[in-house]
């Protein structure tokens, strides 16, 4: 961890009253909740405020951030609950659940000025496809910015527990016959994810089709908000889902299911979701743009400390959070994988990672990454070829325009992070995936050649 404090003047810290020392009680509901959950308020000790200087200090305290209840959206909460945000003068920095992806969306198109949100937590490329408006009503092109990364790993791919010894596993070669068997009546396979063209749909079509699988034809896909799809596979509803930590080992806790695969097995060291924020915020307010940065940042390296783990996960599992047991969330966070078969894993290098993983920097946002879900978007037909045409050049301007990692180094150089923790290329080279398949973000199109099952014809 960087040693960012040393640069402050102890004599001037100041204890912030906005940095609340227990839960704060967020409006807005997730919809299906758990039967239990903990319901004891989080202890906290806020964090000291930093010596801003006036060159530094926010434009405004205030902003409202969106998150869904998965631990993609740690750092945020942390950063409110240790006061990571107030020490950078973010006092007013409140944090609104959301009952969907598909409401994040509509909310952040409004803004926080019509009751909606700022930005937030974001699966990718969903800040891409909407500043294109792409995913918004009547097209609406609304300017976003992507300026962080949020985690590494922490997603599964869970399994209806009637489907257990039937070659159903990270690798799909012996569940052949099971997928087209299905496929000949009236119930195929269906697998759900929380949200279309993103994260949570692109692993599950990538593991599908690497086992030999088409997500297109061989199977049925639904759209499911995350917190729901536990009740919707105990009905019998659904044969898999695609979703974030803690909703699949609650799956194999209940008893309902079994783990397939994490995603850390599909591609390690993989980007999750990401922190971004509507492009009008931001141009009005680059200091407290930056300010949370600092929040978030050090959040993240608050959470990559595993000591820390315990108490993030009873903030984390509050009522006014995930509201569940925090033992649903303890393992995971250390590696530790009951995946409901027989199997266990118990391997930290597979636990999600919020400031540095096997890889290096896990907050900046690599434009490379951008790309892959942008390709991967073209593979699937959600978008045209076009975007790849010319060395990728439609892709890449795209990407450019909304990915921000200048902003992420301004605030880390101010933060005093070390130099040898900031990225120097907006790339992180060749990526291999599980399968043996690599994608060169040099050359994307390529990629799209070696893949046997895709839509796009190249």
């Amino acid at each position: 961890m960087s040693d960012f404090f040393n640069h402050l003047t102890r004599r001037k810290f100041i204890i912030t009253a906005g940095a609340s020392a227990g839960a704060v009680f967020l409006k807005g509901c997730l919809g299906n909740p758990p039967e239990t959950g903990n319901t004891t308020t989080s202890q906290t000790t806020a964090q000291p405020v930093a010596n801003i200087s006036p060159e530094q200090a926010p434009e405004t305290p205030n902003v409202k951030l969106g998150y869904i209840p998965i631990v993609e959206s740690a750092p945020l909460i942390i950063a409110k609950e240790k006061g990571f945000f107030a020490k950078y003068g973010m006092t007013g920095v409140d944090l609104a659940k959301q009952a969907s992806w598909g409401s994040a969306r509509d909310n952040v198109e409004i803004g926080s000025a019509g009751g909606g949100i700022d930005g937030g937590q974001w699966q990718m490329p969903m800040p891409h496809l909407i500043t294109e408006g792409l995913i918004t009503k009547g097209n609406q092109k609304i300017p976003m910015y992507v300026l962080a990364q949020l985690i590494t790993h922490g997603n599964g791919i869970a399994i209806a527990n009637k489907h257990q010894g039937k070659g159903i596993g990270l690798k799909l070669d012996g569940a052949k016959a099971l997928f087209s068997q299905l496929k000949s009546t009236t119930t195929p396979f269906t697998a759900a994810f929380t949200f279309p063209h993103v994260n949570q749909d692109l692993w599950i079509r990538y593991w599908l089709a690497a086992g030999g699988i088409d997500p297109d034809s061989d199977v049925k896909l639904l759209t499911v908000p995350a917190a729901q799809t536990v009740a919707n596979m105990k009905t019998g509803s659904m044969d898999a889902f695609s979703t974030g930590d803690p909703w699949p080992y609650r799956l194999v806790k209940d008893k309902i299911g079994f783990m397939a695969a994490l995603t850390a097995e599909i591609w390690k060291a993989h980007p999750e979701e990401y922190f971004a924020m509507r492009a009008d915020w931001v141009d009005k307010n680059p200091k407290a743009t930056k300010a949370l940065l600092k929040g978030i940042m050090e959040a993240q390296q608050w959470l990559d400390n595993f000591d820390n783990r315990k108490e993030a996960a009873q903030i984390l599992s509050g009522r006014n959070y995930f509201n569940l047991p925090a033992d649903i969330l303890d393992n995971p966070y250390q590696g530790k994988y009951d995946m409901g078969d027989g199997r266990t894993i118990d391997d930290k290098t597979m636990a999600a990672y919020y400031w540095k993983d096997s890889k290096g920097s896990v907050s900046y946002p690599y434009q490379s990454h951008d790309l892959w879900f942008i390709t991967e978007n073209v593979r699937w037909g959600f978008l045209p070829k076009d975007y790849l045409d010319n060395g990728a050049t439609k892709a890449k301007e795209l990407i450019k325009k909304v990915n921000r990692e200048d902003i992420w180094k301004q605030a880390a150089t101010e933060l005093g992070i070390a130099a040898a923790d900031i990225p120097t290329s907006t790339s992180r080279g060749v990526e291999e995936f599980f399968d043996g398949v690599k994608f060169d973000p040099e050359k994307p199109e390529e990629y799209l050649k070696s893949l046997k099952i895709k839509k796009v014809q190249v």
